[in-house]
């Protein structure tokens, strides 16, 4: 470590780039937290600028049918969401959030560098199909095994570059703030909703200007702009480097929690002490590390198998055992897996926006005057705007109203929040449904039944169900990356966060899932041919949107019984601060 400066350090343990401890700074946070949100919001318009419209590319230029390219979608953007499983474990083992975000978003920039290449140079883009929009798919010339391959290969290279940002970028905005000094720890409960505006910041920026640029003046331009951005960003993030509070790595807490379970499952026969007192635990003295202030966690009766981990049986090693800090924490992670698999299926509720949905708009009436046409994915925008508008109605004026009653600094708990969301995405699948039926009898009683008829209905039917989406993830969304990351041990944050991933990314790959088996099996027993086709004027796809709702609803339920059971770490622990 550098030479250690005279002066009132931070208690968390944070140091500078140098490895030197950081003065507690009024303003330095807060620059910090502007190039951190700067950063992002560059990303995010970035990325969603692909995925915006990936649907309808994949559909226009590479030919593929309607589940193929949904399919397509929801896998990349769900391995989108699990690596940055590996980026939590490289930063926490490794190198540091600083440095893995670094590294990462420069693994992004390569990504959206060859994939402007794959839509721009001749030899690397599939060929032109003249008149498309006219056209049978089967005359349309087909993209070599080579194009296709450059075409996915950039679009993965991204996915792991993403990997490495998505998980550390928050919780590294997350460290700014000093959990052991009271103001500074209420400063960071607002943080989450900040960086959900960032994003969507962005997200407005991709979802309106971008997907015109890409739908009416060309790819090439349309991927172009958000590589410049993402640069841009890179420089944005380096910038701020003087003024980060940074985390040293202290090894992978997925190897700590593995110690615990093979530790407790290797002594399942030995018996527990009467006294927890008799559990093996480091003294306060014992985890002293160079002016790091350290939290020691108390035995509590919860999952009391995982206690025979600290039982004292001679041995001495990790894998044998554990101190009741390292028990308690796995505890700590253990406890919200149930929580976890329930948001599953409301995270594939929000695959539908970025797949069926926009593909539900390109059948309907676009017009918008005489000489302009709105692109189906600007629909997009509609999520954004609800989004924000509720966002900052929740922060201003809900939480300050309902905080006076429940005395909580949140307004409601975590998991309230959540469950609203939960609940708005179940209305958000009936208001598609009876919006896909009232597309599909406009559909038939005017004869628009051919694959590239467009149905007498204006795409603005469509404002209810993606309005609500985004009013919706003002609960979810927040609340769920707010609850991993806060309930996850101190050791433990990259990993808390990476869950709110892995949250996602399960839940559009459940999507992918649920979309091939819906379509395989209702093609053998309809006998119109199927749920979703790639003609969707004559499929019902009304009837796939209601699956999903009540399955949505089943799992809102469950949702609701985890949620009565679950205690938060505050009401039930003690926590031991050693300064040292």
């Amino acid at each position: 470590m550098g030479q250690v400066i005279e002066g009132d350090y931070t208690q968390d343990g944070s140091v500078d780039l140098k490895g030197r401890p950081v003065l507690r700074s009024k303003t330095g946070k807060w620059r910090a937290c502007f190039f951190i949100l700067g950063y992002e919001m560059f990303e995010r318009l970035a990325i969603v600028g692909v995925q915006a419209n990936l649907v309808l590319y994949l559909t226009r230029e590479l030919h593929e049918g309607t589940v193929r390219a949904s399919n397509s979608v929801t896998n990349w953007i769900g391995t989108m969401w699990l690596t940055p499983l590996l980026g939590a474990y490289i930063a926490d083992s490794y190198l540091g959030r600083y440095w893995t975000s670094v590294i990462a978003s420069s693994i992004i920039l390569l990504g959206m560098i060859l994939l402007t290449l794959a839509v721009s140079l001749q030899s690397l883009r599939p060929p032109s199909c003249s008149n498309q929009k006219l056209l049978k798919e089967e005359n349309c010339p087909k993209a070599s095994f080579f194009q296709v391959g450059m075409f996915y290969l950039s679009l993965y290279i991204i996915a792991i570059g993403n990997g490495g940002t998505r998980s550390n970028i928050s919780t590294m905005g997350a460290d700014q703030f000093d959990v052991f000094e009271s103001k500074e720890k209420t400063q960071k409960l607002s943080f989450f909703n900040w960086w959900m505006s960032s994003i969507l910041v962005g997200v407005l920026f991709s979802s309106t200007f971008l997907v015109y640029i890409q739908d009416n003046v060309g790819w090439s331009l349309g991927y172009g702009i958000p590589t410049v951005g993402l640069g841009f960003s890179v420089l944005i993030l380096l910038f701020g480097t003087k003024f980060y509070r940074l985390k040293l790595p202290m090894g992978s807490p997925l190897t700590k929690m593995g110690m615990v379970l093979v530790a407790s499952i290797r002594k399942w026969r030995v018996d527990l002490p009467n006294d927890p007192k008799d559990l093996y635990e480091l003294s306060l003295e014992d985890y002293g590390n160079n002016n790091v202030k350290i939290i020691r966690l108390d035995h509590t009766p919860s999952l009391r198998f995982l206690d025979k981990a600290a039982v004292k049986t001679g041995s001495t090693s990790p894998w044998m055992l554990s101190t009741v800090t390292q028990v308690e924490e796995t505890k700590q992670m253990i406890k919200m897996i149930p929580i976890l698999i329930v948001s599953f299926i409301p995270n594939t509720i929000v695959a539908q926006l970025l797949t069926l949905f926009i593909k539900q708009g390109t059948t309907l009436d676009r017009n918008l005057g005489p000489h302009f046409q709105i692109p189906p994915a600007c629909l997009i925008v509609l999520v954004t705007i609800s989004f924000l508008v509720s966002l900052v109605a929740y922060d201003r004026l809900f939480v300050p109203i309902v905080r006076r009653y429940t005395k909580n600094p949140r307004g409601i708990t975590m998991l309230q929040r959540m469950g609203i969301g939960f609940a708005i995405h179940v209305i958000v699948m009936v208001v598609a449904t009876l919006t896909e039926r009232k597309r599909l009898g406009v559909a038939r009683s005017k004869g628009a039944l051919g694959k590239t008829d467009i149905v007498p209905l204006s795409i603005f039917v469509l404002l209810p169900q993606f309005a609500l989406m985004g009013v919706g993830d003002t609960f979810m969304e927040p609340s769920q990356m707010e609850f991993y990351y806060d309930q996850a041990p101190e050791s433990m944050k990259s990993l808390g966060s990476s869950l709110f991933c892995l949250s996602k990314g399960v839940g559009f790959f459940l999507s992918s899932f649920l979309l091939s088996i819906v379509s395989e099996i209702t093609k053998k027993n309809e006998s119109s041919g199927g749920w979703v086709l790639d003609n969707l004027n004559v499929s019902r796809m009304d009837y796939y949107y209601a699956f999903l709702a009540v399955l949505a609803f089943l799992n809102f339920i469950l949702f609701v019984f985890f949620a009565k059971l679950f205690v938060y770490n505050s009401d039930h622990h003690h926590h031991h601060q050693v300064n040292t």
